[in-house]
């Protein structure tokens, strides 16, 4: 677990690499002015990470990218991950600088997947715990990945977070019932801005309500 300070460093990264990269003068790499910043040993961890930006007060979802596997430190996967999250979500057009003062961060600390080891579907169903796990789903030159405050929001099922995360895949609903078909879960320390540029709080939790798609660098 991150403490109150480390989260409000992570917040401090996100929303400062947004506002460097909508700047004038952007760096090439959104990780580059954080190399060498005095943070907590925790950021020189390598850990898995989603960036969410929401608009305030409503929440809607305005963007969210990440690395689910633990492939950089925190110094370097989350301010990556908040821009591209800004301005690279295919969902959403660009962030715009005149937006940020409207938006809240959120950030999603991942531990590492794991796979669900049986293939046989009443135990890939019994072993979702909704709240606690996310999942990624790849099979068929396919994956998808949704993020454990996904089916809490949506008021799914075990099975119905299977399904979705087959569909976020571009999967057949039903195909985490095939034995070619991998399932792995994990679970996430979820934090976000109060109001924009806040102090850090927790969902209910670590659970929250956001979407997430696995960024074109992990």
């Amino acid at each position: 677990m991150l403490s109150t300070e480390e989260r409000q460093h992570a917040l401090g990264l996100a929303r400062g690499a947004v506002d460097r990269a909508l700047g004038p003068s952007p760096p090439a790499d959104p990780a580059a002015p954080y190399r060498s910043a005095p943070l907590p040993s925790v950021f020189d961890e390598r850990r898995g990470v989603f960036v969410t930006w929401k608009r305030h007060p409503g929440g809607t979802l305005r963007g969210c990218i990440g690395y689910p596997l633990p492939v950089l430190p925190l110094r370097a996967g989350v301010p990556r991950a908040a821009v591209a999250a800004a301005v690279e979500d295919p969902r959403f057009v660009p962030v715009r600088a005149s937006e940020l003062p409207r938006l809240v961060v959120e950030i999603s600390v991942l531990t590492v997947p794991v796979p669900i080891e049986s293939a046989r579907p009443e135990d890939r169903r019994r072993a979702v715990t909704v709240g606690r796990d996310g999942l990624i789903v790849e099979g068929f030159g396919c994956s998808g990945l949704l993020l454990p405050q996904v089916a809490p929001e949506q008021g799914w099922s075990a099975e119905e977070l299977l399904e979705g995360t087959c569909e976020k895949a571009g999967l057949r609903p039903d195909a985490w019932r095939n034995p070619a078909v991998t399932v792995r879960r994990f679970e996430a320390e979820v934090f976000r801005e109060s109001v924009p540029a806040g102090a850090p709080v927790a969902e209910p939790s670590e659970v929250s309500a956001a979407g997430g798609r696995a960024g074109p660098r992990s």
